[in-house]
């Protein structure tokens, strides 16, 4: 049961550069390091060209547009890009957002409501963290400016009706962003079909580098730059391009666009072999979110009688990785947002622990983390005060 080589099971927050992905990168911190705005030497051509590849190849996984694609740091940019430009000196002032978002969604929003008097409308979701379109349908607003509801949940999985939300922003005229982080690189997104007008990416979430993300914006839905001072990526986001982590996106895209299917087959088996085990050897565990509706890779559990935060710990310590949610509020003592949102008592969702997997995670790896967590609790348990079993 015992091994030196700790399990990773944290691909919810970050993801492992690929080698090919390394591979397809390297030139482009030595000799190729040309500045993609320098078209006038070979250099600069190189490095513009491999931006416009990349550029490609992330539309090719979302079935867009390459002029659409938009490079940036990341989905916390792309998601403040998007809702400063809309709402930021604008006469429409109500935004609707779920009230599972992501922390780069809903602080945004609540910046915007002290400096620009937005008014923000927090959809509920259910037991298993679905918006309800009807819901939306009843929340929109003549001056509703923008609606972002996350493709799927970074702590939970469970994907979201987007095509049908959209379809109520649609009809009434209403522009619609996702925060896709979660599943692009992990399920099949096709904005075609989602009839979104916006999204937001990020790479390190599957097998890219960090640091580079990428918008996708409808072509004829407008935005503001969010960054000025150059007249890169069409003059609507200034700064010298990343041209390596763009490479490295795109590389990422099309490794990932080949394997969808097979790493998602790989996953799910893997979570619910996970699963199964947890649920044989522990009472009083349950599961968090839509157990069908959701991305492969990510089972979250709750567990009377032990705090989240002490599992995590003693499981540190045995050389298995795992998360309470998501990393940007990692360390804070507050019960999880999204664990209250669908239902669950402060003190279960202090119990909480999330457990994401990649195509690269083993049987065996399942097999030890099935071995440890049991004991674990058993511990924890036995020197709680307030367990009763």
């Amino acid at each position: 049961m015992e091994s030196s080589v700790p399990i990773y099971l944290d691909n919810a927050a970050t993801t492992r550069v690929l080698p090919g992905v390394f591979e397809a990168m390297k030139p482009y911190f030595g000799e190729r390091y040309g500045n993609a705005a320098s078209r006038y030497y070979e250099a600069g051509r190189q490095a513009a060209a491999a931006l416009e590849k990349a550029r490609e190849e992330i539309a090719g996984l979302i079935n867009a547009r390459p002029d659409e694609i938009y490079f940036t740091a990341g989905a916390t940019e792309s998601s403040n890009w998007v809702l400063q430009s809309l709402l930021l000196g604008a006469q429409k002032k109500h935004v609707i957002v779920s009230a599972i978002e992501h922390h780069s969604v809903l602080e945004p929003v609540e910046a915007l409501a002290k400096l620009a008097g937005v008014e923000a409308t927090l959809l509920p979701v259910d037991g298993l963290g679905r918006v309800d379109p009807a819901a939306l349908d009843k929340a929109i607003r003549p001056d509703t400016a923008l609606v972002s509801v996350m493709h799927a949940n970074n702590e939970i999985g469970t994907v979201q009706p987007i095509a049908e939300l959209a379809a109520v922003a649609r009809a009434k005229g209403v522009p619609f962003h996702t925060d896709a982080c979660q599943t692009v690189g992990k399920i099949p997104v096709d904005v075609q079909a989602l009839g979104i007008d916006l999204l937001s990416l990020s790479g390190h979430k599957f097998h890219a580098p960090k640091g580079i993300g990428a918008l996708w914006l409808r072509k004829g839905q407008r935005l503001r730059p969010l960054l000025h001072g150059g007249g890169q990526e069409r003059n609507r986001r200034a700064g010298t391009s990343n041209v390596a982590g763009a490479v490295g996106l795109g590389a990422a895209a099309v490794w990932m666009r080949a394997r969808l299917a097979e790493y998602a087959a790989h996953e799910i088996a893997l979570v619910e072999r996970l699963w199964r085990g947890l649920e044989a050897a522990i009472p009083k565990i349950r599961r968090n979110g839509d157990p069908s509706g959701r991305v492969p890779g990510i089972l979250n559990v709750a567990v009377q009688g032990a705090e989240g935060e002490a599992i995590l710990g003693y499981l540190d310590m045995m050389g298995v990785m795992a998360s309470s949610g998501s990393a940007c509020t990692s360390g804070s003592l507050d019960p999880s947002h999204v664990l209250l949102a669908v239902g669950l008592p402060a003190e279960v969702a202090h119990g909480s622990i999330r457990f994401s997997l990649s195509g690269e995670t083993t049987e065996a790896e399942i097999d030890r983390v099935i071995a440890t967590v049991p004991g674990v609790v058993e511990r924890l348990r036995a020197m709680s005060p307030t367990w009763k079993g």
